[in-house]
């Protein structure tokens, strides 16, 4: 659904003509995508209560395009745990994601990773961002059922429901949800933290081109639900460098409107392709 995404004036790695230019067999599915595999699981794990403090901790491993199997797995805790381990795979076997599972507090996957996280050595893309930089301004977001979501997201919540993985009434019905409102999927409040990330106006040098490796959902006093505004505060908690990519992580704190409480939060690790910005080896160089 992301063939047509657009951002900084271009498609995105989900076009495959740009994905094939960068050296990829097609352009990918959205990582988040996979989250909808997992609110079965961990629903038949903790209940109603994953829904409301659950978190889905993700380190994405390999790419998945259009056509190709997957499926979802989670380990049962022990009677009374609040963490357990969680993994998606192709049908060949290949991993697709690997992930943690928690219900209330405790350290994520994502935070363990983001502990052994070395600083980067000389970033060019990310050259003018540093940990602890804040959004530009507070973003008031929100999701009706046939809002389109923008270059970014282009389709509705009503168009992804048509087609996402694991549907429930509860994502559309009012009357069905234990809350007495449709709330957003998992995969969806993905798309409401980011939908309007530009306005953050984080100093990313382009054109260039990105991609998902790391992401986290937290519920802190959920669900979110579907035609409520909420408020959404970024900042930058690390960065990080790889052969191929510089990475900005970043936190996305989603309150309700007055701004006062929040209710969850996104972590996201925005891999930027070094090779997809034009003056990079001359910049590199000239530092």
């Amino acid at each position: 659904m992301l063939a047509d995404q657009q951002y900084g004036g271009h498609n995105s790695i989900h076009d495959d003509s740009m994905a094939e230019k960068l050296g990829f067999r097609a352009g990918p599915i959205e990582g988040p995508t996979h989250f909808s595999l997992f609110p079965p699981l961990l629903h038949h794990i903790w209940g109603q209560s994953w829904f409301e403090r659950g978190t889905i901790s993700s380190h994405y491993l390999n790419m998945v395009v259009e056509g190709e199997e997957t499926r979802a797995f989670a380990e049962i805790p022990a009677i009374g745990g609040r963490e357990t381990r969680v993994w998606a795979e192709k049908a060949d076997g290949t991993p697709v994601l690997e992930a943690s599972a928690h219900i209330g507090a405790g350290e994520t996957l994502l935070e363990r990773r983001m502990a052994k996280l070395r600083p980067p050595e000389k970033l060019v893309i990310l050259a003018d961002m540093h940990v602890g930089m804040k959004g530009a301004e507070d973003e008031i977001v929100r999701m009706d059922a046939d809002q389109h979501m923008g270059d970014l997201y282009p389709f509705s919540l009503n168009q992804k429901l048509g087609v996402i993985t694991e549907n429930s009434a509860w994502y559309s019905d009012p009357a069905a949800s234990p809350w007495g409102r449709a709330i957003i999927p998992l995969e969806m409040v993905s798309v409401l933290a980011e939908y309007s990330n530009r306005k953050a106006a984080f100093p990313v040098k382009g054109p260039s081109v990105g991609l998902y490796a790391d992401q986290e959902i937290r519920m802190i006093k959920g669900p979110l639900f579907v035609g409520e505004d909420y408020l959404v505060r970024r900042e930058i908690v690390a960065l990080s460098e790889s052969t191929r990519t510089e990475s900005y992580w970043v936190k996305s704190r989603i309150y309700d409107p007055t701004g006062q409480e929040q209710l969850a939060e996104v972590l996201l690790n925005h891999a930027t392709l070094k090779h997809s910005y034009a003056n990079y080896e001359a910049e590199l160089t000239a530092r």
